[in-house]
């Protein structure tokens, strides 16, 4: 498949002419809608043709709320192998938090579609936000750990699901070994039963990096303890922080750089975002606070202000300016420019895979590009 960036004066009729290739061919491959307005710079998937089966075998994980679309969840589900359900809950005692709404339909249709269901475990307090205490409490008690461990092999086989995503965050810096430790006994009571057991790490580029979300995560202990690990590779542009790419490419080689001198390649799966964001300008450390944009309604908004996306060619990363109600706007996003330049990452470092969060938006030029890159591995 080819990438074409739109210029001055382009049209969807004269971009498939000059291709080669059916109008609809273009309309359907980047979910284009009537009468198909474009953006200067945008970035357009183009089917150019048959082309070779890709060899390069890449695991692709992708998380995903009960309160997902069922018609997103089908069609994604062709692109992944397997499909992270967000999230179960634990109380101080080691008793599981079952999500709302009911994510039985999504376990259901990921093993219909050859997909591996996946509990991912979450130390999410009453407000939302992760809770270091309670990880703390559990990872430090036998007694609460035990019975944690006995409630995840229940409910896994109860609902049937195929695997256990350990997703703890803001881990206390004294946690660091006891947190390890946990992650290995959860590897250690369900690999018997034939379960895979992952767990996510925040985006370190050393062993010494300070900060509550890196100093409670070993990389080498914990890329021993699990089967695999997601990198969380995105988020350096977020909701409170300045505008900037969210995943760009620069930060995310040297996370994996360094992860690969202390995990063995093939257990490492590289975080992949699936939104951008939309600040408003001028940025105010406190109190500015961005909002979550889909890639598509990015597009929307471009071509509704009538400017031009950018391209930034060191964060390899789509982005552009515009102004709305006398207020000055920044958006960055991903494209399939910046996709492709996350994915090249895969053979050039020996990784296991990718994981995206999150699938509740469904972006077809991303599955199309990725199923045309990657040989799909799937589990069933």
């Amino acid at each position: 498949m080819e990438i074409y960036v739109v210029k001055q004066g382009d049209t969807v009729d004269s971009i498939a002419e000059s291709h080669g290739i059916p109008v609809s061919s273009v309309i359907y491959d980047n979910q284009l809608v009537y009468p198909y307005p474009l953006a200067l710079g945008q970035a357009l998937l183009l089917s150019s043709g048959e082309t070779a089966a890709p060899s390069y075998p890449a695991w692709v994980n992708g998380y995903a709320y009960p309160f997902i679309q069922q018609s997103v969840l089908d069609e994604t589900l062709l692109y992944l192998s397997s499909l992270s359900v967000f999230s179960y809950g634990f109380t101080t005692e080691g008793e599981l938090i079952m999500p709302t709404p009911d994510d039985t339909f999504m376990i259901s249709a990921a093993l219909q579609a050859g997909v591996r269901p996946v509990l991912t475990l979450t130390p999410l307090g009453p407000d939302g936000n992760f809770n270091n205490a309670l990880i703390s409490a559990v990872v430090n008690d036998p007694a609460a750990k035990d019975n944690l461990l006995s409630n995840l092999l229940a409910t896994v086989q109860e609902k049937n699901f195929q695997g256990v995503d350990i997703d703890f965050e803001y881990i206390r810096p004294e946690d660091r070994l006891p947190f390890a430790d946990f992650v290995a006994d959860v590897r250690n009571f369900l690999s018997p039963y034939g379960y895979h057991v992952s767990v996510a790490l925040a985006p370190k580029t050393s062993d010494t990096q300070a900060g509550l979300l890196y100093e409670g995560k070993d990389y080498r202990l914990l890329g021993e303890a699990a089967d695999s690990v997601l990198l969380m590779t995105y988020e350096w542009g977020y909701t409170y922080g300045p505008p900037m790419a969210v995943a760009p490419v620069n930060k995310v080689r040297e996370v994996v750089e360094y992860a690969v001198t202390r995990i063995e390649p093939s257990k490492i799966d590289l975080g992949i975002p699936n939104y951008g964001y939309d600040w408003t300008l001028p940025f105010v450390q406190g109190s500015s606070r961005a909002i979550t944009v889909s890639n598509q309604e990015a597009v929307r908004i471009a071509i509704e202000a009538g400017v031009p996306i950018q391209f930034d060619e060191v964060a390899m990363s789509p982005f552009f300016r515009y102004e709305k109600d006398g207020q000055m706007h920044e958006v960055w996003f991903e494209d399939v420019r910046s996709y492709r330049e996350k994915f090249a990452l895969l053979p050039a470092y020996g990784l296991r895979g990718m994981g995206y969060w999150q699938i509740m938006r469904f972006f077809r030029p991303n599955w199309l590009l990725l199923q045309d890159t990657f040989q799909i591995q799937k589990p069933i």
